[in-house]
């Protein structure tokens, strides 16, 4: 017969370890799909983002889906299978251009390169931009100064002409275009995440930060840059069409990568082979009107992210 025995220590024993459920980064993930969910929630109740929201899914399905719906060789000199400048039809939906090729499987390729540098430039455009509004406004003094005095100077400058000017200098490529168009955009972001930074600095909490030890990067890191998320998120989208357009703007000039095919860059095709004065309105309609239409689906697309994350700009629309 065996004694029992008691647990000196009582019946719970040593306390289990936190289970991944409940550990900190399941709370964080919980914490963000949350904060998703209300985001899009909000989102939601803005009719016209989530038009422009439409508009940016199709577009984006039809450049993806253009290697299998209308194929490579549609963007073949050689390989055209129509004549030249001739009108819509049910062959040719929106017509051929100077070399027989198909306006429509040239417009769907074109919305390729164009998303594609609106995307990168304006990305670069704001980093840019966000990192000198940052450092700007935590550091201050004379570096501050300075960094305020460049940006000044980029803002009463034409965005165009330094774009031109410095696509004009580098070689003919996309990565060129996306250089351009971002290192000479990125001024009105500084300024406003610097404003935002000097708000954010003025905070009690940050003191406290400083106070236990917290230094420059933690202070940027951990406590501006979160604030400013929100901020840089909305320029990013509002960014995209400006750069899409500058995209446009630059093609048109004959700046653009003659290598590919852009929407800007069938519009100075359709002014070189005359389109404007033969009165080929199927040369020049499409791509004019996907530009103005991608363009204002991102602008709806920003002024919908920028109510939701600062309510007090206006109610749903």
């Amino acid at each position: 017969m065996t004694a029992h025995t008691e647990d000196p220590q009582g019946t719970d024993g040593p306390a289990a370890p936190p289970s991944p459920a409940t550990g900190p980064r399941a709370l964080a993930r919980r914490r963000r799909r949350a904060s998703a969910a209300r985001f899009w929630h909000r989102y939601r109740t803005h009719r016209s983002g989530l038009l422009g929201l439409a508009v940016l899914a199709l577009c984006a399905l039809l450049a993806l889906s253009a290697p299998w719906t209308v194929g490579e060789e549609v963007r073949s000199v050689t390989r055209a299978t129509g004549g030249p400048m001739e009108g819509p039809s049910a062959r040719f939906w929106l017509g051929t251009d100077q070399f027989g090729r198909d306006l429509w499987g040239l417009l769907v390729w074109g919305a390729r390169v164009s998303l594609l540098v609106g995307l990168l430039a304006a990305v670069l455009s704001v980093a840019i931009g966000a990192l000198v509004g940052i450092t700007a406004g935590h550091f201050g003094g004379w570096y501050g100064t300075l960094a305020m005095r460049v940006t000044d100077w980029f803002l009463v400058m034409p965005t165009l002409v330094l774009a031109i000017a410095l696509a004009t200098v580098l070689s003919r490529s996309l990565g060129t275009v996306v250089l351009a168009i971002g290192v000479t955009t990125w001024p009105t972001t500084a300024r406003l995440v610097r404003a935002q930074t000097l708000a954010v600095e003025s905070r009690p909490y940050i003191e406290r930060a400083r106070a236990l030890g917290g230094g420059h990067r933690h202070v940027m890191t951990r406590h501006v840059l979160p604030n400013v998320l929100p901020l840089v998120l909305a320029q990013t989208t509002l960014g995209i069409s400006a750069a899409i357009l500058a995209e446009a703007t630059l093609a048109f000039l004959g700046l653009g990568d003659p290598t590919v095919t852009s929407w800007g860059g069938m519009l100075q095709d359709a002014r070189e082979a005359g389109a404007v004065s033969a009165g080929h309105w199927w040369y020049l309609v499409p791509p004019g009107a996907a530009i103005a239409t991608v363009a204002l689906a991102f602008t709806l697309c920003g002024r919908a992210v920028e109510s939701v994350l600062n309510p007090r700009l206006g109610t749903s629309g």
